[in-house]
Order: structure tokens, then sequence, then C-alpha cells
């Protein structure tokens, strides 16, 4: 059994009399430690299937697995435990409290886990040993996302889900995280997906999911994956 199984997941919403399906039979698995990609263009249904993966949203019809456990069977208190204690999610926007400190809004996060990693530690661990005494407003966009990749890390989850997670950087700034997150992919054996619309930066992977239109278009499994210093887009 895969770590992640998604098997024929559909997601409607009703937006007046007309129906949108984001999720149209979704099926596809990805194996523990893995770096994962889901890549396709705007309404391809990544997002849709990020939130259903991390216990945001849930499916209307198929099975969704995690770990072994059949997660849309979750009742409420269960599904807050698992966004808790084993999701880590990173967002394009950082989402960082403006008035604490880099050092601080990673505390948050270690207060709600039951297997918290040391915040200075995490932050030591992405490069910030020298920036944890300062607010957001004194970081720059990297160094901002780096704090909530650290936010994410000290829950230590074991699954980590990033949705466009250099989409508001710039080019040198976005290798700079995606290599932070293929090192803690290799590394520590975390399990992480990263939503993206750049198929540009899909080698460095070891397995891409290409969907279209809230589907699964194409499946293909890197064996080579390419380090983050050779990569240009």
């Amino acid at each position: 059994m895969s770590f992640i199984e998604l098997d024929s997941v559909y997601k409607r919403y009703k937006m007046g009399e007309v129906t949108i399906t984001a999720a149209d039979g979704v099926t596809f698995s990805v194996e523990q430690g893995e770096l994962c990609m889901v890549v396709g263009p705007s309404g391809a249904g990544k997002t849709t299937v990020l939130n259903i993966l991390g216990g945001i949203d849930d499916c209307d019809d198929g099975k969704v697995r995690v770990g072994g456990e059949l997660i849309n069977d979750f009742d409420k208190k269960r599904l807050t435990e698992y966004r808790r204690y084993e999701v880590g999610f990173v967002f394009q926007f950082y989402n960082l409290v403006p008035n604490l400190t880099a050092l601080e809004n990673v505390e948050l996060a270690t207060q709600i886990s039951n297997k918290a990693l040391s915040a200075e530690k995490v932050l030591e661990r992405v490069g910030l040993g020298e920036r944890m005494q300062n607010f957001p407003a004194q970081l720059s966009g990297g160094e901002q996302q780096r704090v909530s990749i650290a936010r994410a890390l000290a829950k230590n989850p074991k699954l980590l889900l990033c949705d466009e997670p250099t989409g508001a950087l710039d080019y040198n700034t976005g290798k700079q995280i995606l290599k932070l997150l293929q090192e803690t992919s290799n590394e520590t054996g975390m399990t992480i997906i990263i939503i993206t619309h750049n198929q540009a930066i899909t080698p460095i992977a070891d397995r891409v999911i290409t969907m279209r239109s809230g589907r699964v278009h194409r499946i293909a499994i890197n064996d080579n994956p390419r380090p983050v210093d050779q990569l240009e887009w």
C-alpha cells in the first residue's frame, strides 16, 4: 500500500444552478518520502486535491488514504487531530502573524503539536538563525516564506503540503525555497507535495502528476530527480 492513495475522488461545487466538478475521478498514489509535484493550469483541480489531502475540504465520492487511514471517513474530532498533528501547510502568501517575531510565529505551531521540534533549531535549519527576532515586515519575501516553511516543519508532520510556495517570489529566491524543500525531503524522508503551474520545475520531483480540467492527465516517475542547482527556467 502506498503512503497516499486517492481512488476515484470527486468534488463538486454548486454556483447557483451550475455544478462545477473540481475533481473528476482523481486517482493517484504517492510513496512515503517522495517529493511529488502536482502541475497544471489554473482551474485544473490542483488546489482542490491539496485541500482534500489536508483535511481542509472533503470529497463527494471516492476514497482518500494517508498512511493507511481512510481520512474521508474521519469524524470531526479525528479530522481536526489529523490537520493539527500530521499535516504541515505552506501557502503562497506566507500567512505570518505580523506582530510576532519569526521565532514566535514558529512557536505558535509547536504549541498545537504533540511531537513538535525546537523552533530555534528549525529556523536555523532553514537559514534564519540570525533573523529569529525580526518581525515579518523586516524580512524579505524569501525569508518570510522560509519562516512559513519552518512553522510547518516545526510540527514534525508526516506530510507537508505546499500550494504554489514560489509563486510570489523572484527567480533566485524561488530556487532557494525549492532547494530547501528538496533537501528536507532527502534528509528527513518527509513526504512533500508541491502544487505548481510551472512545468519547468518538475524535474526536481520524484513523481509528477499532471492535471487538466479536474482529471489526472499523466503521471511520471523520475528515477533521477535533478538537484535544484541544475535547474533553469
